[in-house]
């Protein structure tokens, strides 16, 4: 039987304990179920044959935990064996469109590279640079995660922008920001090592310390 975003929706709910997870982590103006974080991720495993019509409805949702099963049903989605082009397109589109529901580093983080990044792979990524022009922090860090795409395998056109993105946001204020932009640094420098050495070297102590210390934890 088809998963719908009710069926989760009612597990979610049978499953909340707030006393016992408060989701200290998460930061956002919404409520909280109070969801252990891998007993979310197994629901949206289980779910993740739901339409995007009914991942639009848990977006919908107010609380935190429904959003967030909804970008892991769709990054479950896009990792399938046999997904198509026009499929990977439809949950690009989604993810864009709905960014507004993004409240929480962790949405970004879990959807952002397979979702985005995959999908960006061998077009133009022109998309995320507009990403990172946004006054909105939460976008800015799509940007500059969804490029942990092009290390895993190295694809150089696709680093090439990574670090083009991590001088544009290096020195952020924000660290929603900041600190992916370190963590980006240093899975580059894990298939890229000579690129990511020139490009501390031309940018120097123009890099926050905190990033230069993230971006050099993989170099040989």
């Amino acid at each position: 039987m088809t998963s719908t975003a009710a069926d989760l929706l009612r597990e979610l709910r049978d499953a909340a304990d707030p006393a016992a997870h408060p989701q200290r982590h998460y930061h956002g103006g919404a409520g909280v179920l109070g969801v252990r974080m891998g007993t979310v991720f197994e629901l949206a495993k289980r779910h993740s044959g739901m339409t995007l019509g009914d991942v639009g409805r848990l977006l919908d949702e107010r609380e935190y935990e429904p959003r967030l099963a909804a970008f892991c049903v769709v990054d479950f989605q896009v990792r399938r064996k046999g997904i198509t082009d026009a499929e990977r397109e439809e949950r690009y589109d989604l993810y864009l469109a709905r960014h507004d529901r993004i409240d929480s580093w962790d949405m970004v983080d879990r959807a952002a590279p397979r979702v985005v990044g995959q999908f960006l792979r061998d077009r133009s990524r022109e998309p995320l640079f507009a990403l990172a022009a946004s006054p909105d922090p939460l976008r800015r860090r799509t940007a500059m995660t969804a490029p942990l795409a092009y290390t895993r395998p190295a694809h150089p056109e696709g680093i090439a922008d990574l670090l083009r993105l991590a001088e544009l946001l290096a020195a952020d204020p924000d660290p929603l920001v900041s600190k992916p932009v370190g963590i980006a640094l240093k899975h580059a420098g894990a298939v890229a090592p000579d690129e990511v050495r020139a490009f501390l070297d031309r940018l120097g102590d123009r890099l926050p310390a905190p990033v230069r210390r993230e971006a050099r934890a993989k170099l040989p």
